[in-house]
C-alpha cells in the first residue's frame, strides 16, 4: 500500500521509502519519459533487461537494469556526438 506522508510528500511503502527493486513498464516508461509502447519494445528487443513475472507474464525491470540502460545511452550518445564532431572537422579540413 503506498501512502503519502501530509508533510514533505515522500511517497512510502508499508511506512518505508517508496524504492522498490523491480519496476512496471508503466514506471519504466515515466522515468525515461517515453510513451509504452517504447518501453515495451526496448524490452521485447533486449536492449532493457527485464523478467517476466507471474502467469500473465507481466514485464518488470530491475531498478539497476534502468540505471545500466541509462548509462549504456549516455554514453551511446558521447560516441555518436563525437563522432559527428570528428566527421564535422574532417569534412572542413578535407
Amino acid at each position: 500500500m503506498v501512502r503519502t506522508a501530509p508533510r514533505d510528500g515522500v511517497r512510502y511503502y508499508d511506512g518505508l521509502m517508496d524504492n522498490p527493486r523491480f519496476l512496471s513498464l508503466e514506471d519504466v516508461a515515466e522515468e525515461l519519459n517515453v510513451n509504452m509502447p517504447l518501453a515495451r519494445a526496448l524490452v521485447q528487443n533486449g536492449e532493457l533487461r527485464a523478467i517476466k513475472v507471474g502467469g500473465r507474464g507481466i514485464w518488470r525491470v530491475e531498478r539497476s537494469a534502468l540505471e545500466e540502460y541509462i548509462q549504456r545511452m549516455y554514453a551511446q550518445t558521447r560516441e555518436t556526438i563525437g563522432l559527428e564532431a570528428e566527421e564535422g572537422s574532417e569534412a572542413k579540413h578535407g
